[in-house]
This record gives structure tokens, sequence and C-alpha cells, in this order.
């Protein structure tokens, strides 16, 4: 199907072939995980070419490919390649290649056309296998979260508490971080992309934890906003706006709407509540073989007037940030199926309060 899909784009382009290089686009039309693999796709045929690192481990697992060694220099290899099959005009991933890769391309032979993206619109919209894939990984992720409570103690600092999802993330059979976690407590969460310090995690204070882990090359994305100890009128204040931004957005998310209509839903409730200035990052993005994917969840840019499809998957995660203070986010991905967007973690989005770390209570 994807591959499919692909090839009518390919043909659709009046192109004679495309050659793939980036990692994620090698796997996500071969299924083959490499770190130094080119797929070439015609409208006819797909090829996967590799070194001899990988070349016998291709062979073995991808049935129906026509696999082939690269010997000698990569790019001379392809030129070689595509000019003995005749193809002349040959697309390329300008995006995701360097300027040294691309002036190694350089053939009187070829023509070569650049794209960005070429395949940005097809992984937009996920298949129900990849789409059950990433709820595997997520109900995985989930079952982290909830052990954390139980591993948060005095004296505990950010990046041990980090250290403490990784491990978890490997014992679970997850290959990895989808991305480094982050583990910002107290004023720390007021700074959206903290980077998880030595600094000791703080009693009587918010933790805010974004984490995600990588799941049969799928990634998943998830952010909680909890709080140790007694928390603060304001920061309950706060939590609140953000839960319901959230509920209202994910409300939107509906087959036929447009994706900039939930960031401005959630938006323009953050800035109805006095906190739209501190609101200061998009409501989401795609998700999927890569952490930030296609489309950008956001009123403004080229993606504000994409038309929610069934089998878009992509973030919700609207945030406030008050500097010096504390930061909320609470997301989650979702997956729209039936028509609807349906959240995958099955973690509740209401406040978890834990006892103060002071008292170990």
């Amino acid at each position: 199907m994807k591959l499919d899909r692909a090839k009518e784009l390919i043909s659709g382009e009046g192109l004679d072939a495309f050659l793939f290089s980036s990692h994620s686009n090698v796997f996500y039309l071969s299924g083959f995980k490499s770190t130094h693999a080119y797929v070439v796709l015609t409208p006819e045929d797909k090829h996967l070419l590799t070194d001899g690192r990988y070349y016998e481990k291709a062979k073995a697992q991808l049935g129906g490919w026509n696999v082939h060694l690269i010997e000698g220099r990569a790019t001379r290899y392809l030129k070689r390649f595509l000019r003995e099959r005749g193809l002349k005009r040959v697309g390329f991933e300008s995006d995701r290649v360097s300027c040294h890769f691309r002036r190694s391309l350089r053939s009187t032979k070829i023509k070569w056309v650049p794209y960005a993206d070429f395949l940005g619109k097809l992984r937009m919209v996920k298949t129900p296998e990849e789409i059950e894939i990433m709820r595997e990984g997520v109900r995985l992720s989930d079952r982290i979260y909830r052990e954390l409570f139980n591993l948060i103690e005095p004296g505990i600092t950010e990046i041990q508490l980090r250290g403490k999802i990784v491990e978890r993330i490997f014992k679970v059979g997850a290959s990895g971080e989808s991305f480094p976690a982050i583990v910002a407590s107290g004023e720390h969460s007021a700074v959206p992309h903290w980077e998880s310090s030595s600094e000791e995690i703080k009693p009587n204070a918010p933790l805010l934890i974004d984490m995600g882990l990588l799941w049969k090359g799928y990634c998943t994305d998830f952010t909680r906003t909890l709080h140790l100890g007694k928390p603060s009128e304001e920061f309950k204040k706060v939590y609140g706006i953000v839960r319901d931004a959230h509920l209202m957005a994910l409300d939107r998310a509906k087959v036929g709407n447009t994706l900039g209509e939930l960031d401005r839903t959630a938006r323009e409730y953050i800035k109805k509540k006095g906190y739209g200035k501190l609101f200061n990052h998009s409501l989401g993005h795609g998700v999927g073989i890569d952490i930030h994917e296609s489309p950008r969840v956001y009123y403004k840019g080229e993606d504000s007037d994409v038309v929610i499809e069934e089998g878009m998957v992509f973030t919700v995660e609207p945030g406030i940030y008050i500097p010096g203070k504390f930061g909320v986010r609470l997301e989650n991905i979702v997956a729209v199926e039936k028509g609807v967007g349906v959240p995958l973690s099955e973690v509740s989005l209401e406040l978890v309060v834990i006892g103060d770390l002071s008292y170990g209570a």
C-alpha cells in the first residue's frame, strides 16, 4: 500500500525513479533499518542498495525486493546503477542530504530533480498497522510513567530520574528513547525544552516529564505535569486551563476540520484566560518513524489549512509557562480513527499529586 502510493507519486511527477537516502524513508518504504542503505523506487520496481555490513541481512529480510551490494564509493555506484537501467530523470531528497553528497551525485547523463519532504503527505496518514504499532508503544510508555510515581524519592536528581526512564524503556523491550527525556522540576518546568539537569528534584513543586520510546521503529511522545506536595491555587488554576484547552482541541480533531482550528481553539481559550503570551509553541506535530513529522499543528503556516483525514497521527500538547515559577504541559499522541481523534495514551489528564519529598509521605 505504502509502496504503491509512493510509486504513484513518482509516476505523477514524471520521474523515471526516486532515490531515497534518509534512514526514516528507507525504513518507511522497506521496513529495513541500517545506517547505510538506499531505496531506488521506479513506477515498476523496488531496489534496496546497501554495503557488505547489511547485505546478507537485507537479502534474508526483504523478500520481493531487488537487493544490491554497494561496492566501492556509494555515490559512484549509485550513478552507475541508474545509468545501467536507463533511469535519466531521478528525484532525490534535497532536504535530507549533505552538500557533499549532493555534489557527488552530479552527472551529465542523469537529470537530478530535488524534492523536500517528498513522502511527507503520505506519511501524514498512517496505515491501521502503523497506528497499532504506535498504540502498543504508547501503552508501554504509559506503564513506565506510572512506575515513576514510586521512584521519586528525596535527593533524586532530574538526570537520575531520566536514567530510570531509560532503564525501563529497555526493560519493556523498546529500542531506546525517541528523544532525550525532559525531567523538569520547579521553575525548570517553565522552560518548554528544558535539558534534564543534575539538580535535585524539588519538594513541594511541579514536576514536568516529557518522554518517549522507540517501538518497532515508531516513536511515542508523552507529557504530564504532576505536583510533589500540596499545589498552590495558582498552579491548580493554570493546570485546569491547560487541561481544558487540551480537551477542547481534542474535540475539534475530526475529519473535515483543519489543523489550524485545533491550535486556534486551544490558543484562544488560553488567551481568554489571560495566559495567551505564555503559550509559546505550536499545539502539536506529526509523529511516527520520526519524532517530528509533517504536519505541524499550528494556526499559522502552510499546514494550518491541512484538512484532517482518517489515519492522521499527531500530538496535542498545549502549555503555559510562567518564567521563574513553573510550567504546565499535557501531551498525548492522537490518532484519527472512525472520523475522530483518539488519544493513544490511557493516562488521565487529571492532576496527580505525590507526597512531599521532604517528608517521604
